[in-house]
């Protein structure tokens, strides 16, 4: 369960994509993501504006299947509107903020199709705040600036990880993702600049015939410790936990398996 309601969700779409928005205003859209070494800023931002505007697609209309093969041929036309580079900050902005308006006049229940569970509207606000969110933190150090989440978002970002990342459907998938399993095997991610109560620590479970997690203080076969947005960014593979200049990130017992178990799971 998200510990983010879902209008705070929609409201997050909405900011951060204002926030992406800002941040590229006036950049040089051929600089390079190192976090997305195959994209520039404007493949970057082309992508987030396609994946918000085929959600809003989705939610808007109430379908229950997937979208059209059309419908990305025709926003392909809404695309030539933004050749300009200047323009897809807006775009993007734009975009973020037809889904969240959407999503505010829908009910979270209303049955869609979607990606993932729970097969409604409360998937497309929970995931596109953290979508957006993630793409942010691409855009925002490949400019030279800071990113530097809210607390509270990049908790419940990294609970949506481990859930997405733990659905049974992984095996059928990516059938390499049962080298996981073995007797022993977890992780334990736990973040060092937050209160108690805040219960920032998590544990792949990966010794039974599925992929499990909780919030939980355990020994495991391999623990990182450090600061929350540094684990938010090592899970997606946007950052090593070694990367110089960065704060600083512990990882005690098999770094190995560390490095096994990101690679396995990776997505987004």
């Amino acid at each position: 369960m998200t510990s983010l309601s879902y209008a705070r969700c929609a409201d997050e779409i909405a900011a951060q994509g204002r926030s992406l928005g800002a941040a590229v205003a006036d950049a040089d859209m051929s600089t390079r993501v190192p976090s997305c070494p195959e994209w520039d800023l404007a493949q970057l931002l082309r992508h987030v504006g396609r994946v918000q505007r085929w959600a809003e697609e989705i939610v808007r209309t109430r379908r229950t299947e997937p979208v059209p093969e059309d419908f990305f041929p025709r926003l392909a036309e809404e695309e030539k509107q933004r050749e300009d580079a200047g323009a897809l900050g807006p775009w993007v902005a734009e975009g973020a903020e037809r889904l969240a308006e959407t999503l505010r006049a829908t009910d979270p229940a209303t049955p869609l199709f979607s990606p993932g569970p729970p097969g409604s509207a409360g998937f497309y606000a929970r995931r596109f705040a953290h979508e957006t969110l993630i793409h942010r933190a691409d855009a925002v150090p490949a400019l030279g600036g800071e990113f530097a989440p809210e607390r509270e978002v990049a908790l419940d970002a990294l609970d949506e990880w481990f859930e997405l990342g733990s659905l049974p459907f992984h095996f059928e998938v990516h059938p390499q993702v049962r080298e996981l399993l073995g007797p022993g095997n977890s992780v334990h991610l736990h973040a060092t600049d937050t209160d108690p109560e805040a219960r920032a620590e998590w544990v792949a479970d990966l010794t039974g015939e599925a992929l499990t997690w909780r919030r939980s203080h355990e020994k495991a076969r391999v623990a990182v410790r450090g600061p929350l947005t540094e684990l938010l960014l090592l899970v997606y593979r946007r950052r090593a936990a070694d990367t110089p200049g960065r704060p600083p990130t512990k990882v005690l017992g098999d770094a190995e398996f560390l490095d096994f178990w990101l690679e396995r799971v990776a997505f987004n």
